[in-house]
């Protein structure tokens, strides 16, 4: 039960220091034990744009950025423009007198005019912080966190903007005092304090947890973030760190490394992915465990580089050429992304296969609380069936892929995994044969394409997809079974799904359950079927056009849904939305509901 729960909407144009007044109300928030989740929805060029970010917090679970603004903080007219008519008796708005007019708001609505020219002597860049201190005072909040969160924001740029900061976010904080009424809610006092993270750090930290020793990437948003904590924290954590010229020299990059041994990941976006697709079929071929991360981004192209999508899911699934194993998985929020990578290597190392992690922008520039406690660093680590040089420079005991005495590199098991030696071990070959080849890794057309060989080789690869299955978590229906509707959902739409079902409950009288799927391939096919089969009314939730994982459903399970919830304008769904869709569909009106954000209508 939520005792606390608001949210804080922060507009104007990119350059005008939006996020890092964001990241210093996530601090101080997660400081005292509360849960947030921030979005910002930003545009793809370096200043000027509509920008607006969304920090919500609570005392309680805070799976999405909800469907609500309480404080609304306008730094220009367009974003008051754009937003004052979302907010609702209680909430207030925070904007310069000067500058913004706010129109006429709805009944309860508190309007805040602040000097802000007086406020920050003239400093037109530090509007955002006196805005800063007011919401902070309104709030409740005493002024001594607000202080050391402006100090190591603005550390870095010396003392004298410590001190300019420090002293406008008081009159900020002051004036709201002086002037405003108390807001209806209060921000308690500190308890254990939280972390915060993004998706796209919690990816990064996941692959040092795995042991990852490079990384290679080429700057795409929404991924970027993952080379920039790389190339931060590379020297710290031993890991070799380089940016390609392209995403192709990236994939064959990692493949490189990862064939002598080392774990190797990159991260991309949709049109990096598209490009990486030749040497994915590579890894396949040579069977070398490698991973690598899609940030789902609105396309096609360049498509739309700020706004979020889950559209990749058909071109990773066809990813690379022919037949292949590869494992799929798509991580539901910030901790996921983090436990699933160790977990994905451990994976590929076993099975000497690709691993794809299906992320997005919402998830992965996306900024959630955590805690601590779950960041672990020590995670056991499986290297498979992997031979390597001992200290004295001997190779290891032979295993199961020697045939008299002599090494076989893709020998023909009945488990489809070959014991794996790396270069450098002594007498053992460590052919890389991106054609068909033998077991010794003799290529089959030197001489006669034999058929057979052919036939064995893609089978020995694939056997390897039966034992997969069993080594990853199904899932699970989350609610009751008896429920009018089942919402079925992929990766990150987890937790708006969620809240969605628990305002169908509470405010509209409508049992609800969900189901939410995260291992993509290999699919639980048979369980999925078992729970879908029971349910009265399905309905896909998902943030494409297309409803690309319905015809997966379909495909590899013979479901097809009752109904579609499909959003694709580049905003992330909002539960409201999937609330609506849902009542709409259980009166008959239709069967493909298509929800527009009307916070950027």
């Amino acid at each position: 039960m939520r005792t606390v729960d608001f949210a804080i909407g922060i507009g104007g144009e990119n350059g005008q220091g939006i996020a890092s007044t964001g990241d210093i109300l996530a601090r101080i928030f997660a400081r005292r034990g509360l849960n947030l989740n921030a979005y910002n929805a930003y545009q793809s060029i370096i200043r000027g744009g509509h920008t607006f970010l969304t920090i919500r917090a609570s005392d309680g679970p805070v799976r999405s950025m909800g469907d609500k603004i309480d404080v609304l903080i306008p730094l220009n007219q367009d974003a008051m423009d754009r937003h004052l008519k979302l907010l609702t008796a209680g909430a207030c708005a925070i904007y310069d007198t000067e500058k913004v007019k706010p129109g006429t708001p709805a009944a309860g609505v508190q309007l805040c005019p602040i000097p802000m020219k007086e406020l920050t002597k003239g400093n037109k860049l530090a509007a955002n912080t006196a805005a800063l201190g007011a919401t902070l005072q309104l709030l409740g909040i005493e002024s001594e966190p607000l202080e050391a969160v402006v100090t190591r924001q603005f550390k870095k740029k010396g003392e004298s903007v410590v001190a300019e900061n420090i002293a406008i976010a008081r009159a900020g904080y002051d004036y709201a005092a002086n002037n405003f009424k108390a807001f209806p809610f209060k921000v308690p006092k500190p308890g254990k304090g939280l972390g915060v993270i993004t998706g796209n750090q919690a990816t990064a930290m996941g692959g040092a947890a795995a042991g990852v020793k490079f990384y290679a990437a080429y700057p795409m948003s929404p991924a970027t973030g993952v080379l920039m904590w790389m190339a931060q924290h590379a020297r710290q954590l031993g890991i070799m760190v380089r940016q390609v010229e392209d995403e192709i020299g990236v994939m064959n990059m990692i493949i490189g490394a990862a064939h002598t041994g080392c774990r190797a990941m990159c991260a991309t976006s949709g049109g990096g992915f598209a490009l990486m697709s030749e040497a994915i079929g590579m890894a396949g071929m040579i069977e070398t465990p490698i991973v690598c991360v899609d940030v789902q981004r609105a396309g096609p192209a360049t498509g739309v580089p700020t706004k979020t999508e889950q559209g990749d899911l058909w071109q990773i699934l066809g990813a690379g050429q022919g037949d292949f194993p590869r494992i799929i998985v798509a991580p539901a929020c910030q901790i996921d992304l983090f436990k699933t990578i160790p977990e994905l290597f451990n994976l590929c190392d076993k099975y000497q296969c690709p691993g794809l992690v299906l992320a997005d922008l919402l998830i992965s520039e996306g900024t959630s609380s955590i805690n601590p406690d779950d960041l672990a660093f020590n995670v056991k680590i499986e290297r498979g069936e992997l031979i390597l040089p001992n200290s004295n420079g001997a190779s290891v005991k032979p295993g199961s892929g020697y045939n008299d005495n002599a090494y076989w590199r893709y020998k023909n098991t009945t488990s489809g995994i070959s014991p794996r030696a790396v270069p450098g071990v002594p007498g053992h070959i460590y052919t890389a044969a991106t054609d068909e080849h033998d077991e010794d890794g003799t290529l089959i057309s030197d001489e006669f394409t034999n058929p057979h060989k052919r036939r064995m080789m893609v089978e020995k690869r694939a056997r390897k997809m039966e034992a997969v299955v069993h080594d990853i978590a199904p899932p699970k229906l989350i609610g009751p079974e008896s429920a009018q509707v089942t919402l079925v959902g992929w990766g990150s739409t987890e937790g708006v799904i969620r809240e969605a079902v628990e305002k169908l409950a509470g405010e509209e009288g409508i049992v609800a359950n969900q189901l939410p799927i995260k291992w993509i391939v290999p699919f639980h096919a048979a369980e999925i079927t078992r729970i879908l089969s029971r349910s009265k009314h399905v309905i896909m939730v998902e943030n494409n056009y297309s409803g690309q994982f319905a015809r997966y459903l379909r495909s590899e399970a013979g479901i097809a849904a009752h109904g579609h919830i499909r959003k694709y304008d580049g905003e992330p769904f909002m539960p409201h939305h999937i609330v609506n869709a849902v009542k709409e569909q259980l009166a008959g009106k239709t069967q493909l509901s298509v929800p527009v954000h009307e916070v950027l209508a």
